[in-house]
């Protein structure tokens, strides 16, 4: 399944160049040409699926296993000191392509980066009415 409009689906077709670092008959991985970090790649699976909530269970754990073996790979290669791995669902989540995808980004120490949220500072009650509302 693929989507005329969609960048990642004519990365993937071949109709826009990319640099490859891995493929199999699932997922392509690719640098990202604005990088936030050196080495900053993307796993994108062949078929396209706009998010997570939409990408089949067994291929989110196929995803998830790659991540893995491809930061385990490039901490090796590049040396870099840490891992973020990021996906997001959804523009208010800050998804711009949609078409799934995971960032891997290496972190180096003192590279600059910063990937943060602003913690909030919820009470207990607060906390366990929300707890009921997921777990129940």
């Amino acid at each position: 399944m693929k989507q005329d409009n969609c960048i990642f689906c004519k990365i993937i077709s071949g109709e826009i160049p990319s640099f490859t670092i891995f493929e199999d008959e699932q997922f392509k991985v690719i640098l990202d040409v604005a990088p936030a970090a050196k080495g900053h790649a993307l796993i994108i699976p062949r078929r396209h699926y706009a998010n997570l909530y939409e990408l089949p269970e067994d291929m989110a754990a196929d995803a998830m296993r790659l991540a893995r073996r491809m930061m385990t790979t490039m901490t090796q290669k590049l040396g870099c000191d840490g891992f973020n791995i990021v996906q997001n669902n959804g523009e208010v989540a800050g998804q711009t392509v949609f078409h799934f995808h995971m960032h891997l980004i290496p972190r180096y120490h003192n590279d600059g980066e910063i990937l943060k949220y602003i913690a909030g500072e919820p009470d207990r009650e607060e906390l366990e009415q929300i707890r009921r509302i997921i777990a129940e």
